[in-house]
């Protein structure tokens, strides 16, 4: 670990923190301005489409000015859909609030890269440990985010109003953050630059797949049961203090494993990894479907994103033998894109299940991706590619 990659790890987990904020509080709001219940979730649903929606044009941005100045705008983006945020619960208005969750999107598709630059500070025999350290990062984000809508959401007459301002102080925090690092120097690239493979080829790979299918529906089944959470919780007449400690269990769970999830896989290998964490998820939704107590959303909650660490983490290492360095902008941007649609689909669902057919019913429904990617996975072992790279 450099001073890069620390101060990386720091970016990363105030990334978290604006994330956590967004799932604590977007679904709340969005279930007080929505008109109709099944609603909710639309501005939470925003925010993954808003990622989804910028991934080519954050590609695009990288390629033309690097990584520091990319991750700058997507700051800047953040500061102003915060702003956003706050101005539509003043208004009570629903529609600006989704809109602003969109806005904000383009900051979430420049955050999701921070794990990428990480491989590209460290040297290739780190690779796993420095993606996995720099994404511990997100434990800031998991003590951070929860207290910090806690505490803020009162401060204002209008309820959270408070905590989208201070999502504005995290941001410009950010910026002087990324502005402290030195990243590898950047040549822009020619229009006439070798940029690889076409992409349809390298989406082809059998490797490429079950890294980009990994990451996708380990992120939407996680997604599909924290975002609904808060609600439910809401609905087991829980405070949203509960709810608070729940998300930070939850978002340790997720980036706590990342001290030694890179060892793991060195030692293991990654579809070794990525197999535990498809059982986490399926041990998730067995104790979500044991009780609705504190307890049950806790443990529930802390092993889903155990579970989402193993599973990411262990994607991201298997997408980096899937390409080649000229051919990183569109490889990675094809894979958040998939992960963001996947993630736009599951938070949608998860409001729409919660609200007409219940939490067990929104439990049961996991377990379809949960299984979908325990198949590629042994798919991928059988046809023993996982040790390749894209050149043999």
């Amino acid at each position: 670990m450099n001073k890069n990659l620390w101060l990386l790890a720091g970016a990363q987990g105030l990334f978290l923190t604006n994330n956590v904020v967004f799932i604590a509080i977007n679904g709340l709001v969005g279930l007080a301005l929505a008109p109709l219940g099944w609603m909710a979730t639309l501005p939470v649903t925003g925010y993954v489409v808003g990622s989804a929606l910028s991934t080519g044009l954050v590609a695009a941005t990288q390629r033309r000015f690097g990584r520091q100045v990319s991750f700058q705008l997507g700051l800047l983006v953040a500061i102003a859909s915060a702003l956003l945020c706050a101005m539509a619960t003043i208004q009570g208005n629903f529609w600006m609030l989704v809109a602003a969750t969109v806005m904000a999107g383009y900051y979430s598709a420049n955050g999701q890269l921070y794990r990428f630059a990480a491989a590209e500070l460290a040297t290739p025999e780190t690779r796993e440990k420095a993606v996995s350290l720099v994404l511990a990062g997100g434990l800031l984000g998991a003590v951070l985010g929860p207290n910090l809508a806690a505490m803020t959401r009162g401060l204002t007459a209008t309820a959270f109003t408070g905590a989208y301002l201070a999502l504005v102080v995290v941001a410009l925090v950010a910026m002087i953050v990324i502005a402290l690092m030195r990243f590898p120097a950047f040549v822009k690239a020619e229009r006439s630059a070798d940029t690889g493979r076409p992409l349809g080829i390298i989406m082809r790979q059998p490797l490429f797949i079950v890294a980009a299918g990994g990451a996708a529906l380990g992120y939407g089944v996680m997604n599909l049961l924290m975002a609904a959470t808060p609600l439910a919780m809401q609905v087991c007449g829980m405070s949203f203090d509960n709810t608070a400690l729940v998300l930070e269990w939850h978002v340790i769970g997720m980036f706590a494993p990342g001290f030694f999830t890179g060892h793991l896989i060195k030692r293991f290998g990654v579809l070794r990894i990525m197999g535990v964490g498809v059982l986490l998820n399926a041990a998730c939704i067995a104790i979500a479907l044991s009780g609705q107590d504190l307890m049950h959303f806790t443990v529930a909650l802390f092993v889903l994103g155990v579970g989402w660490n193993f599973l990411f983490t262990g994607s991201t290492t298997l997408a980096l033998k899937a390409y080649e360095p000229a051919e990183k902008d569109k490889a990675q941007a094809a894979i958040n894109f998939l992960t963001f649609i996947t993630m736009a689909l599951s938070s949608f669902a998860s409001g729409a299940l919660l609200t007409t057919q219940g939490w067990a019913w929104l439990n049961w429904g996991s377990l379809l991706p949960v299984a979908l990617t325990g198949l590629s996975l042994w798919w991928l072992s059988l046809r023993g590619t996982a040790s390749q790279t894209s050149s043999t």
